[in-house]
């Protein structure tokens, strides 16, 4: 009975009974699952070949994403600015000059001591080595036995060295792109900033219905503020960081308190990597310089307590649940733009991502699993905007 009720009901769904707008709506739902398809499709081509764009045009693209991050996070520094009386072209500048002044001296506290701790890179190698000179002799069979292997198989091939570009050499042919990336991301944000009035104007005069006037403008403030107030928490944080690391170094007695700070205050905006980087160079100086193994990974035991306490008892109470994001999708940020721009696309990355994250809030997250199983793309499971879509 069951099995005839089936055949009955598919029969009445599929045979002449059905309405021709029940067909309609069935050609429909198959033509908009075809489309949803397609997106998938093309979100997944862009998505593996745009490192490859956008790593040929950094030159271009680098300083874009760069100077819309700064734009978004010095908007409201600006717009306090003008609102003190200062005309939109100097609020502009004004704003643009104190981050890049701050960002500047920054890199000199870190940068001046730095030079002059390179030269003394291979001697601290050298005592590392020679810390761990009683290991290496514990598991000598080790190499007697590659050795031995090696004469078995025969291999003696010749090895070819060539030798490194200096560091000098280096520099001088990164200086000019470093440059030009530097004064591209500067004028680009200042015409950004500049411009944002009237962005917020067409925004809000160009659509055609209010609704979606008001969604833009939402969205766009959304952006704005989760942006600006994370970077800014983030950089607060950050900064209590590398005061507690220089003053630790200052009572540990390390060479450049204020170096080693600042190292702590900007690798702790690459989550993750940033922090295990500044153990890995504390725990190298401290085998390079101290006497004993125990003395020399004081310093990056001591960064590690703090790093703990500030990443699991600070931050999280401060930010909230609103900045919380899956540390999966932090991680494939990271790497994503890591390997597209280096270390200036590990920095944005976390910004990218927040950015992507807010503007996708608005316009509806994707429904990629449920899509798998026959659901729309797109549902229903959006944030209420209290903004009533009009027909």
């Amino acid at each position: 009975m069951s099995a005839t009720g089936d055949e009955v009901r598919s029969g009445a769904a599929s045979g002449p009974a059905s309405t021709p707008r029940e067909r309609q709506m069935r050609f429909a739902a198959q033509e908009l699952r075809l489309i949803s398809a397609l997106v998938v499709l093309l979100a997944i081509g862009l998505f593996l070949a745009l490192p490859f764009v956008l790593s040929i045009g950094s030159v271009v693209f680098l300083p874009l994403f760069a100077g819309l991050i700064i734009t978004i996070i010095l908007s409201p520094l600006a717009d306090k600015l003008a609102m003190w009386g200062l005309p939109n072209f100097l609020a502009s500048i004004l704003s643009l000059l104190i981050f890049f002044g701050i960002l500047g001296l920054a890199l000199t506290a870190i940068l001046t001591p730095a030079v002059s701790l390179y030269d003394r890179f291979p001697a601290m190698i050298a005592q590392v080595r020679d810390h761990f000179s009683d290991l290496r002799l514990a598991f000598a069979w080790v190499d007697q036995l590659n050795a031995q292997i090696a004469e078995l198989s025969g291999d003696k091939a010749n090895e070819v060295v060539l030798a490194d570009p200096s560091m000098l050499e280096q520099l001088a042919f990164a200086t000019p792109t470093v440059l030009l990336e530097i004064l591209l991301t500067f004028l680009l944000a200042f015409f950004m900033i500049e411009a944002r009035i009237r962005l917020r104007r067409r925004l809000l005069l160009d659509r055609a219905e209010v609704g979606s006037s008001l969604k833009a403008a939402r969205a766009l403030r959304d952006v704005q503020d989760r942006v600006a107030a994370y970077i800014t928490t983030v950089g607060l944080i950050n900064a209590g960081v590398g005061i507690v690391t220089a003053l630790g170094a200052w009572a540990l007695g390390l060479e450049a308190p204020i170096m080693w700070g600042g190292l702590a205050m900007l690798l702790n905006f690459v989550p993750y990597v940033g922090p295990l980087a500044m153990i890995g160079l504390l725990a190298l100086f401290g085998l390079g310089t101290a006497e004993s193994v125990f003395v020399g990974l004081i310093p990056a035991a001591a960064y590690l307590g703090l790093h703990t306490v500030e990443a699991n008892v600070v931050t999280p109470s401060i930010l909230g649940a609103r900045f919380t994001m899956n540390p999966v999708m932090i991680l494939l940020a990271l790497s994503y733009f890591g390997w597209i721009w280096g270390v200036a696309g590990a920095l944005l990355s976390v910004p990218i991502l927040l950015t992507l994250t807010a503007l996708v809030d608005h316009l509806g997250r994707p429904n990629f699993i449920g899509f798998l199983f026959g659901e729309p793309l797109f549902g229903d499971h959006g944030p209420d905007l209290g903004v009533p879509d009009t027909a």
